[in-house]
């Protein structure tokens, strides 16, 4: 009877065990036709994870500065997603020096030119389910064009899109090529068959491969919400007015634009200037030998000159090139030249100039900025720029009261702000604007609110962190931003109208980029 009872007892344990098995043992696949991916699950947050998966071949060898393309190759091997790489790194030492350390951190392991994946996170009920056509946000990381991965988990916006909306999303996130391997451009470069802003025709083919496959994990390819911050929201500018808008609408139907950054560099010269200290410094006279390097030889010459950068800037990033970006994107959208069909939703911080202004500001530093902004400036807007639009005047009437207020709201508009004006006025006052004001409203602090998953170091207030996930997730799923206990949100308007996010509530208020000084420089005189 023992025996017989032990049998009993371990026959129920392995039942027990067989009827959780499903999530342990029998984990989904997805056939992409080139390749075969498994998914993870994660039971706390009940979705699936498909991680690394393949959507380029290996921008190597003579794909290396050049265009991506999409696998060639079939692999009929299931690939787990535990094998995947991250796209080299670069740090400039200012930022370095911000953040306390001494030395950038040794290359890491997982650094590699193959880095063109991507992951997909889709609630199992989503993806189990036999309604298909769930909305989608495909998340473009920021980090100056030489830092970030695709890493991070979305397990927060997931759980709040499914108690916002009752339906949930699917997440994507991708990788894209940094610093010179994705961002190289000039006159030289391009006349030797280099694709300038490699990184953005990256970007798109991700875009394009949600396009594609998508629906095999429950999605709806006409339901697409681009997000990014940053870096991945100057992207997405740049994705919006990509060729000037001569080749229709872009793969996805709306954009969430968090503090979109990028250094406006109007002409060739900067660019042409920057590829040949890429060749000097690599040893070599032309992009033919600069693509027979070895990775470590680029990563090291990658990781030198981003670290030389001027304070505040990276060194890389999009640039005019006659092509995908004909022209600033300012400038095309003050023209009409871009996809107009687009649904916005707008945001940048309070205080988005500080982390990129050095300590000690004077009228001679903030000279030297404007001209390390502007090389090429002439006198004429130099002066307009240092005496009329940021003057020394600190009475507050300029919107600041010291030399350091004067140097980062000079760094913040031009970089950022301005570019959330210039794309609401493009979109005729229709989008959907905020500031994040949560103090000290410093650079990049929105983005814990972004994926806030429960109480954080980084996160000083969950109810911020909660309207912030529920502004993003009801508009990737309604098209239309919205709160539990907040009035309707309003559009921008011609009167530049923005939601106030605070801890102190969320109020509408005048939208602080709506400003005469962003109206002048739109027109990128300082080319």
């Amino acid at each position: 009877m023992r025996l017989q009872a032990a049998s009993l007892t371990e026959s129920l344990l392995l039942l027990l065990a067989l009827s959780n098995a499903p999530r342990a043992l029998c984990l989904p696949t997805v056939d992409l036709g080139y390749s075969v991916n498994q998914a993870t699950f994660n039971a706390t947050g009940d979705y699936y994870t498909f991680s690394n998966i393949r959507f380029a071949e290996p921008p190597m060898g003579d794909l290396r500065f050049e265009a991506p393309v999409p696998p060639r190759t079939t692999n009929r091997t299931v690939n787990d997603g535990s094998a995947g790489f991250i796209c080299p790194q670069a740090y400039p030492a200012w930022i370095l020096a911000a953040e306390g350390l001494s030395a950038a951190p040794p290359p890491s392991p997982s650094e590699n030119e193959d880095c063109l994946f991507l992951d997909v996170a889709v609630p199992q009920a989503i993806f189990n389910g036999t309604q298909k056509g769930a909305a989608v946000l495909a998340w473009v990381y920021g980090g100056g064009y030489t830092l970030g991965t695709k890493a991070g988990s979305p397990a927060g916006l997931i759980a709040r899109s499914e108690q916002a909306t009752g339906q949930g999303i699917i997440y994507v996130a991708m990788n894209y090529r940094l610093g010179l391997f994705g961002w190289l451009s000039g006159s030289t470069y391009q006349s030797q068959n280099g694709t300038a802003n490699a990184g953005l025709y990256d970007q798109r083919l991700a875009f394009d491969w949600v396009q594609k496959y998508i629906h095999l994990f429950g999605g709806d390819p006409n339901r697409v919400t681009v997000i990014g911050e940053s870096a991945g929201a100057g992207s997405i500018e740049h994705q919006i007015t990509a060729y000037g808008g001569s080749k229709g609408k872009v793969p996805f139907q709306q954009a969430i634009l968090q503090s979109p950054g990028f250094a406006p560099i109007p002409n060739n010269d900067q660019e042409e200037r920057l590829f040949h200290e890429v060749l000097n410094s690599s040893g070599v006279s032309t992009l033919q030998k600069l693509k027979g390097l070895s990775t470590t030889q680029l990563q090291a010459v990658n990781r030198n000159i981003t670290e030389g950068s001027d304070y505040g800037s990276f060194t890389f990033g999009p640039t005019v090139d006659g092509v995908f970006s004909p022209a600033l994107p300012g400038i095309l959208l003050s023209q009409g030249k871009f996809d107009q069909s687009l649904n916005l939703l707008i945001g940048h911080n309070s205080n988005e100039g500080a982390l990129f202004t050095a300590p000690v500001q004077t009228d001679a530093t903030f000279a030297q900025n404007v001209r390390n902004l502007f090389p090429d400036i002439s006198p004429t807007v130099f002066t307009i720029i240092t005496e009329v639009l940021y003057p020394p005047d600190y009475s507050g009437a300029y919107g600041y009261t010291t030399e350091f207020g004067r140097s980062s709201t000079f760094w913040a508009e031009v970089v950022f702000v301005c570019n959330t004006n210039y794309l609401a006025r493009a979109y005729k006052n229709k989008s959907y604007n905020y500031v994040f004001s949560v103090p000290p409203g410093v650079h990049g602090e929105d983005v814990p609110y972004t994926f806030y998953d429960g109480p954080s170091p980084s996160v000083v207030n969950d109810t911020v962190a909660v309207v912030l996930q529920d502004w993003i997730t009801t508009f990737a799923v309604a098209g239309v931003p919205s709160a539990e206990g907040l009035p309707s949100f309003p559009q921008y308007g011609l009167f530049g109208t923005a939601e106030d996010l605070n801890v102190t509530g969320v109020a509408p208020f005048h939208d602080p980029g709506s400003n005469l000084r962003c109206y002048w420089l739109q027109n990128a005189y300082y080319a």
